[in-house]
């Protein structure tokens, strides 16, 4: 039997990802008090990325491969990579990726493995998001500005962490930044896809749920 919780490391067809509706959810709290006050708490603190690829599909190819896709995976079973067609860089999405783009941490000396991140927001208030599955021939490492060569870090899927050898590890006070591309790892949120290709010529569109998972 399948482990539930594996992972193939195939992107789902970007031509149909392009076209896809969706974005982040947050799960909040909120108690109303007797005052008129609200209470407000965060349920968790990564948000959780929702999309419905079905508005991507713009062919009878599209939507083949979507199904031969579904079948690979079968069904919600595994995982898999999927393109955010609104957020997909380290840097603003009509921008070029480069190693200066996010702040991992500061080095000591002895710290070798700084986490993948992406900040949104600035201060008290920002947001750091955890960045599982980066596209590794675009991720770039730099350590106090200059740009660190591929042979002397390498990227742990099982972490999510940026791992310098230890001929590379960053002396104290040097700021580490990285700069990357990346996907995100979704399942497919449905045990069946309903399709009529009768429905699809009269432009109807079949909902194509995909969500979120921890990598």
């Amino acid at each position: 039997m399948a482990e539930l919780s594996s992972f193939h490391d195939v992107r789902f067809p970007p031509s149909v990802a392009f076209g896809a509706t969706g974005g982040p959810e947050r799960r909040n709290e909120i108690v109303s008090l007797t005052s008129g006050r609200e209470k407000r708490n965060a349920r968790f603190s990564q948000s959780r990325r929702h999309f419905d690829a079905g508005t991507g599909v713009r062919s009878l190819s599209d939507l083949h491969d979507v199904l031969a896709f579904f079948e690979a995976r079968r069904g919600s079973l595994h995982a898999f990579r999927f393109r955010d067609p609104f957020d997909m860089k380290s840097c603003r999405p009509d921008e070029a990726v480069s190693a200066a783009d996010q702040v991992l941490g500061v080095g000591d000396g002895v710290r070798a493995r700084f986490a993948l991140i992406k900040t949104y927001g600035e201060g008290e208030d920002a947001y750091q998001r955890f960045i599982a599955r980066p596209v590794i021939e675009a991720l770039l490492v730099a350590v106090s500005g200059e740009e660190v060569a591929a042979d002397h870090w390498s990227f742990d899927f099982e972490t999510g962490e940026v791992v310098f050898e230890a001929d590379s590890i960053p002396v104290d006070d040097a700021i580490v930044t990285a700069g990357y591309e990346f996907d995100v790892p979704v399942r497919f949120d449905t045990e069946r896809l309903a399709v009529s290709l009768t429905a699809f010529r009269a432009g109807q569109i079949p909902s194509i749920p995909l969500i979120e998972v921890p990598a």
